[in-house]
């Protein structure tokens, strides 16, 4: 038998990191349409504490229920599953040219 989880788990993607210590998760969801039993994708923003600062845009991550830590600050970063692929060619300082 396995032990229950005291907390809520999501996995979502990293939208915003320019908090400190703070970072907004995407969490998507499925849900069956009443009428027409079609699958829909449902997403969700949550704000989640991250202590280290180690998130960045585009990382997938565990969140986990915690008690309130700010006014609308209710999840706290679990771990990080998958690294945001960042693309060496393209320098987020650069100027555009046309």
């Amino acid at each position: 038998m396995e032990p229950r989880r005291m907390h809520k788990e999501r996995q979502g993607v990293v939208l915003s990191n320019k908090m400190q210590k703070t970072v907004i998760v995407a969490v998507e969801r499925t849900v069956l349409h009443p009428k027409y039993k079609k699958y829909l994708k449902r997403r969700s923003k949550v704000k989640a504490h991250d202590e280290k600062g180690e998130c960045r845009i585009g990382d997938r991550v565990i969140i986990v229920e915690t008690r309130p830590l700010s006014r609308d600050k209710r999840w706290r970063v679990s771990k990080v599953v998958n690294r945001a692929v960042v693309d060496p060619t393209i320098a987020p300082d650069a100027p555009l040219t046309a």
